[in-house]
């Protein structure tokens, strides 16, 4: 079977920088919608027409995987509104109660980049925004879509990869 809208693809990669340096490796096949919002759409289209066997090579530019960095999705708050236990690269759904900065997205996922005594520093970007990333993915199968995946416009599996398009991530 042919890759093509709806189906259901089993993938393995190797997911590195623009200098090749590794950033994910995906040893064990996992299932992935291929026309909905479960992968990037740069490799939804490196995908089309390839068949289970194939493996292919993809470079995508930040707009075409997370976007650029951008700035204004850094800011400071005040280090009172966070847990005692508080540690570097830990992740909050949106910003704390009682935030003081304005104008942020209220759904993204804030990383704690720094810790100081009196703030900590928040990134709302996506980790791998502004790189440009290079794939070896590999297909292991591809089979048709069920009913309820088409509905869907996901297989639904509960781990998300770094892959995964920016609409699809867990929030």
């Amino acid at each position: 079977m042919l890759i093509s809208a709806p189906c259901v693809v089993s993938l393995t990669w190797l997911l590195a920088d623009a200098q090749n340096h590794p950033i994910d490796e995906l040893e064990t096949p996992v299932e992935f919608f291929y026309g909905g919002n479960d992968l990037l759409a740069g490799v939804e289209q490196a995908l089309q027409g390839h068949a289970c066997g194939d493996e292919l090579r993809v470079q995508l530019e930040p707009e075409q995987a997370f976007g650029d960095y951008r700035p204004e999705l850094v800011c400071f708050e005040n280090r009172s509104l966070f847990p005692d236990q508080l540690e570097t690269g830990m992740a909050f759904e949106g910003l704390p109660a009682g935030h003081a900065t304005t104008g942020m997205p209220a759904d993204a996922i804030y990383v704690v980049t720094e810790i100081y005594p009196s703030h900590v520093v928040l990134d709302g970007n996506h980790p791998l925004a502004g790189m440009a990333l290079r794939l070896t993915i590999q297909v292991r199968d591809v089979r048709e879509a069920s009913a309820a995946e088409i509905e869907a416009g996901s297989v639904g599996h509960a781990a998300v990869t770094v892959l995964d398009a920016p609409e699809a991530r867990l929030h």
